[in-house]
């Protein structure tokens, strides 16, 4: 099968090579990808900037597909299935957060595109587990951006419990931003989106998509907005999407007294500028969201067979498995929402 590697750490250092094709065994399922997102922590991973990546690998964690085979104890899936995956291929299955399903915390867990093979190829292997077979309202373009999705569903309703009317902002109008702010609406959230210059595109789809109010931080007093739209309390929640350093600098000034932080953006370091004294005499919560758990795609499939989410408006651009480097250009370059590539086509 053709499959887009990591070859080895570094800048770049990709190739779409000719690989063997995965065979199921025990509970493995198969999977012949549809679609495939480009994420930013893929991003991360073609600039060399994920340690967690165990090359050689096939990037890639976003996918939809159709179930092509399986193992001999596979029960609940069959071939010819439409599914999508959660990103867990293997954990220890002992520890507390395996116990809890809380597999995005186990600490020997083995994710698909960053320790064992992902989707940017043509197959990729995934466990019975992880599998969900979609509802017939969920189309594969849409469901391989299930995982985005779910990364807000985890943040916003699971690590905190937003509630109607509550003031959320976001910060980082990407692909998880904008999944984000959909999410928040459908809980009847009040939803303030900060960008810079340019994310105007971005932006714009936010507000087409229900934000609130959408703010260009380079152009617009965000805190005073925020503060006005607030009548001077500030927001209940700010949720940090966009992994820039520059954007936390300033990030408690949009919260009120006891607000909460919420940190789901992966930034390229790991030590970043935090004001730690608003964190003590404001009594700011800090919370961090990795990821997401099995729960969280229940609830994520369910927004979307509700209809809820409009994952396809945030699919901006298509490229074969071919035109991979264009692909991760456009992405670099921000110029689209959401990038996919087809790895297999008709």
């Amino acid at each position: 099968m053709k499959a887009l590697v990591k070859t080895e750490p570094g800048y770049n250092k990709m190739a779409l090579l000719e690989i063997e094709t995965p065979c199921p065994k025990d509970n493995e399922v198969l999977i012949k990808v549809a679609y495939t997102g480009i994420c930013g922590t893929d991003i991360h991973g073609f600039k060399g900037e994920y340690d967690r990546l165990k090359t050689p690998l096939v990037l890639g964690h976003e996918f939809s597909g159709v179930v092509e085979a399986m193992g001999e104890k596979v029960t609940s899936v069959s071939i010819g299935d439409q599914v999508t995956s959660e990103t867990t291929f293997d954990t220890c299955g002992e520890c507390e957060y395996c116990q809890n399903k809380e597999y995005n915390l186990c600490l020997n867990r083995k994710g698909l595109g960053s320790q064992v093979n992902g989707s940017f190829a043509e197959y990729v292997l995934t466990r019975e587990e992880s599998i969900h077979i979609l509802d017939e309202k969920i189309s594969l373009l849409a469901a391989a951006i299930t995982e985005p999705i779910a990364c807000g569903v985890h943040a916003s309703m699971e690590k905190v419990q937003v509630q109607k009317n509550d003031v959320a902002v976001i910060v980082g109008p990407g692909p998880i931003g904008l999944c984000l702010s959909q999410v928040l609406k459908s809980a009847e959230v009040k939803v303030i989106v900060v960008g810079i210059t340019q994310d105007a595109e971005r932006l714009k789809t936010a507000n087409e998509l229900g934000a609130d109010r959408v703010i260009d931080s380079l152009t617009e007093d965000a805190a005073a907005i925020i503060e006005e739209f607030t009548h001077g309390k500030g927001a209940d929640y700010c949720f940090e999407c966009s992994g820039a350093a520059p954007a936390i600098k300033g990030i408690f000034d949009y919260l009120k007294q006891k607000g909460t932080l919420v940190q789901m953006g992966v930034f390229a370091k790991n030590l970043n500028e935090l004001d730690m004294n608003s964190i003590v005499q404001r009594e700011i919560n800090v919370i961090g969201s990795r990821s997401q758990k099995p729960s969280t795609w229940h609830l994520t499939l369910d927004l979307m067979k509700q209809e809820k989410i409009n994952a396809e408006r945030l699919i901006t651009k298509i490229y074969p498995l071919e035109q991979w480097a264009e692909a991760i250009e456009q992405v670099m370059a921000g110029n689209e929402i959401k990038v996919v590539l087809q790895p297999n086509k008709g």
